[in-house]
């Protein structure tokens, strides 16, 4: 309950405020930051899109202790004039430092206007004045929205400067300076020189961070663990009583989401407001289905990052549709970008798609563009109505009518084909059978060229398919150990394995029958 005696309520538009939204407790990142800070650190927060930056950057400047002076900018929607020219950035700055000084300490406020600074030499040297004898805490929010960034470039250079000699007698400036945004500033300045906005020298080629050199490693994990999602719902169930299994359902919101700050609290309102307060596991499931066909910025900010880098949209299509086993290797600048987006983890030395929703949300992009241009190669005929009695998916029903299909569709002078659009060709045909009821995802940390396990959810039954080529009848007898242990992960009886095999037709031993081990079973069909 809020101070005010109204409800809380789970907010996924701009910054969280504690007395009026159901928030997670943060309180372990923000201990790990305030050593940072205590340190004298210089660091930059770059994180994903919609990952909780703005909210974090609120919580510092709240949690600082009183030695502390804060000052907390956005270059959120400054306008282009603050960064036509040295001189200008110089006076907005002082100007927005001034007007968030104002309603703290209107004196020192006043200090910081200067109109004879129109420079970074001569801001340099206001700042020595100005940071005298107090610690000062610089907080700059969406670094990466500047409409110039050399001149911001050159702004961060200077702060590195005085950073170096702040031992100096003579010498003062900022205590701290964090910088939040999702490009880091190596990345910041990257794109500039490959945009041609920015000419660097030969040194700075090869140092191409060198503005932020002096930068501390953050590595403060700002996603949520499923025992802090479990905060915002006890929260949550102190005003409401829902009687909710709290771990259970922390646990199944961080399946899904990975603890993405914007996902985990965008499945919370979704049960609260629209899905009748089912605070169930099918009601989380029921929530993640919605948003898989749910258009908002976070999904728009996506799939264009995704068209308008074709290496990163490449390489993501590989794991998912293809079967890549990529090495997650930061160095890389396709694994780099992808991480900076929140797109890509690390899975045990594995890059995989970061969680379930991105995973899904992907996966069907790419199948419904591969879809269109594949058009004349897809097994149709077969509709929801057909493989849904009562309510409950028939998925027996489901892969006899995709083999069926398939014989008659391909043969041998197809493999080239199939060999590398088998596994979408099963599921564009599986996508428009769920679709509405239902939802699939790849088990991507699971995912290579010999295996793929996709996860069929559908009203209350979840389904476990594996996909494989034939690579003999030894490997075979593999696919059903690995799917029995994936099988037993998921505490399921009933597993279903779909091999497509490419030798000649002499050659192949199609299939549909159930195969038993004790109490669980697979149903085998080889294409």
């Amino acid at each position: 309950m809020s101070e005010e005696g109204k409800m809380r309520r789970f907010n996924t538009t701009g910054p969280c405020v504690a007395d009026k939204h159901y928030m997670v407790d943060i309180s372990g990142k923000l201990k790990q930051i305030m050593e940072l800070i205590d340190d004298g650190c210089y660091f930059t927060i770059n994180r994903a899109r919609q990952y909780g930056k703005t909210t974090t950057l609120r919580m510092i400047q709240r949690t600082l202790p009183s030695e502390y002076t804060c000052i907390r900018l956005s270059f959120e929607g400054v306008g282009d004039t603050m960064f036509g020219s040295s001189a200008s950035f110089c006076q907005r700055f002082l100007l927005h430092v001034s007007k968030f000084l104002e309603s703290r300490d209107k004196k020192f406020a006043n200090h910081w206007l200067d109109e004879s600074v129109t420079d970074f030499d001569l801001l340099s040297f206001h700042l020595d004045k100005l940071c005298k004898g107090r610690k000062i805490v610089l907080l700059i929010d969406e670094v990466d929205r500047t409409s110039n960034n050399k001149v911001f470039l050159n702004f961060i250079g200077m702060l590195r400067n005085k950073y170096l000699v702040r031992e100096d007698e003579e010498s003062h400036t900022f205590h701290s300076v964090i910088l939040a945004g999702v490009h880091d500033i190596k990345n910041i300045k990257l794109k500039m020189i490959n945009e041609g906005s920015y000419e660097a020298s030969a040194t700075e080629n090869k140092l191409y961070n060198s503005p932020w050199n002096i930068a501390a490693d953050f590595e403060v994990d700002m996603s949520f663990s499923p025992e802090e999602i479990a905060t915002i719902l006890s929260q949550y169930e102190a005003d409401h009583s829902t009687g909710m299994d709290i771990p259970a359902i922390s646990d199944e919101i961080h399946r899904y989401t990975d603890g993405y700050p914007f996902l985990v609290s965008r499945i919370c309102k979704r049960i609260d407001e629209k899905l009748g307060r089912d605070w169930t596991p099918g009601g989380v499931r029921s929530a993640a289905a919605v948003m898989l066909v749910e258009q908002n910025t976070l999904f728009v900010d996506m799939f264009k990052n995704l068209e308008n880098n074709k290496e990163l949209y490449n390489f993501i299509y590989g794991i998912l549709i293809k079967g890549d086993n990529s090495d997650f290797v930061i160095d890389n600048p396709v694994v780099e970008i992808g991480a900076m987006f929140g797109f890509l983890k690390n899975a045990s030395g594995k890059a995989t798609v970061s969680n379930k929703i991105f995973e899904i949300r992907m996966a069907n992009y790419f199948i419904s563009k591969e879809s269109g241009s594949n058009a004349d190669k897809q097994v149709k005929g077969v509709k929801q109505h057909d493989v849904v009695k009562g309510g409950r998916f028939d998925m027996e029903l489901c892969l006899r009518k995709f083999a069926s299909h398939y014989a008659e569709l391909f043969n041998e002078r197809d493999c080239e084909f199939l060999e590398s659009h088998g596994r979408l060709l099963f599921l564009s045909y599986l996508k428009p059978l769920i679709n509405g009821q239902g939802f699939y995802h790849i088990e991507s940390q699971f995912t290579d060229f010999r295996r793929m396990d996709v996860v069929v959810d559908f009203g209350r039954d979840q389904f476990i398919i594996e996909l494989k080529l034939w690579r003999g009848k030894s490997k075979h007898e593999e696919a059903y150990e690995q799917l029995l242990g994936y099988m037993s992960s998921k505490n399921a009886d009933t597993g279903y394995l779909l091999t497509f095999d490419f030798r000649k037709p002499t050659n192949k031993a199609p299939r549909a029958e159930w195969v038993d081990f004790g109490a669980r079973r697979i149903f085998d069909v080889v294409v």
